[in-house]
């Protein structure tokens, strides 16, 4: 080996372990995770309010930062998700309005010749996304969903919404949580892309955002687009993932920025909020989620869609990140203060990386 080569391969070897050395001190700095013990223990301690079946997922800067599955429950178990449907829905009638076939200021009677009589003639589309038609209705529990008069069709059943002869509010006024409002935008959409509520929600939101095992099917019955969907942790993921990224998914623009802002406008004042679950009492609506925070000129910067049986989804868009709690096991004010209280502590986890 001669003197040039001798001394190249030295100083080759002088470089490489140079750049090792610097690589112990730089890669711990680009790579450090999070440590969530806090978050561990926090779950750990809540398991039994929530039960042992569980996934928790968060998702920050373009990955999944956490993860915990419990139980029987993996991210790809499904289960029906309930209310959590709603937020589903309503970015499904945000693709309408993106694509300017309709407007949140349209009466629903333009579309639906059953709501041209007093009373109903003046609902909007935005009085149905934000729960303020008017229209009667029971406040949402188990028993009443399980016995509640089933439908063949989404038509059949908003038909029935319009020949209810009295409303308990004039429309707009006041807000009142459940099914009708997200049933009638559904409907009405149905019209206008003339294909059923299933098939519009497949093509334009569960494919796109390949959430392929999420469906609305019901055997011969109509969908609940307000609480019929069955999907999985992995899955509705997807989704708060789209809403977190201002409509974009994989490099897609699902919805347009402007959806998404319009989708975390405040509808509400508690003063008109004549019922609410008492999970989300304090709360205000926007359209088709609670705003469960706010800044300080009143813009939503947390939001969230719990559904009756335990599943509690939310974007914070303060922090830029989205969480889901995925369980089965029905929804109670004690579960609701037990996620709040967990999110302040991925809350703290998260402000030691800023």
């Amino acid at each position: 080996m001669n003197y040039s080569f001798k001394m190249l391969f030295s100083n080759l070897k002088k470089s490489f372990y140079f750049i090792s050395v610097l690589l112990l001190f730089i890669e711990p700095a680009l790579f450090a995770q999070y440590n969530f013990t806090k978050v561990d223990l926090a779950l750990e301690q809540a398991q039994r309010t929530l039960g042992k079946n569980m996934v928790v997922l968060v998702y920050k800067d373009g990955e999944i930062i956490y993860k915990k599955e419990s139980g029987k429950f993996t991210e790809q178990t499904q289960e029906p998700i309930a209310s959590c449907s709603k937020w589903l829905t309503a970015a499904l009638v945000m693709t309408f309005i993106d694509e300017g076939k309709l407007s949140l200021d349209d009466k629903v009677s333009s579309y639906l010749p059953s709501f041209k009589i007093a009373g109903k003639n003046t609902i909007t589309i935005k009085q149905c996304m934000s729960q303020m038609t008017g229209i009667h209705q029971e406040p949402i529990k188990l028993m009443k969903l399980l016995t509640q008069k089933k439908y063949k069709t989404l038509e059949e059943e908003v038909n029935d919404f319009a020949s209810k002869r009295t409303n308990d509010f004039e429309n707009g006024t006041a807000f009142f949580y459940g099914n009708v409002g997200l049933n009638i935008a559904a409907r009405v959409i149905e019209v206008i892309g003339k294909k059923d509520f299933s098939q519009l929600m497949k093509e334009r939101i569960l494919q796109p955002l390949e959430m392929n095992s999420t469906h609305f099917d019901k055997n011969n019955e109509a969908p609940n687009p307000s609480g019929g969907a069955v999907s999985s942790a992995k899955e509705y993921m997807n989704f708060l993932v789209m809403l977190v990224n201002n409509g974009q998914f994989k490099g897609k623009q699902i919805l347009s920025e402007k959806a998404i802002t319009t989708l975390k406008e405040p509808q509400t004042s508690l003063d008109k909020i004549k019922y609410a679950p008492k999970v989300a009492e304090g709360f205000n609506y926007a359209l088709g989620c609670w705003i469960e925070d706010t800044d300080y000129r009143g813009n939503s910067t947390v939001l969230s869609c719990p559904g009756l049986f335990g599943t509690w989804p939310l974007v914070d868009y303060q922090n830029e990140y989205s969480c889901l709690f995925f369980v089965k096991s029905l929804l109670s004010e004690q579960k609701a203060s037990t996620y709040l209280a967990i999110k302040k502590s991925i809350d703290s986890v998260l402000a030691t990386k800023k």
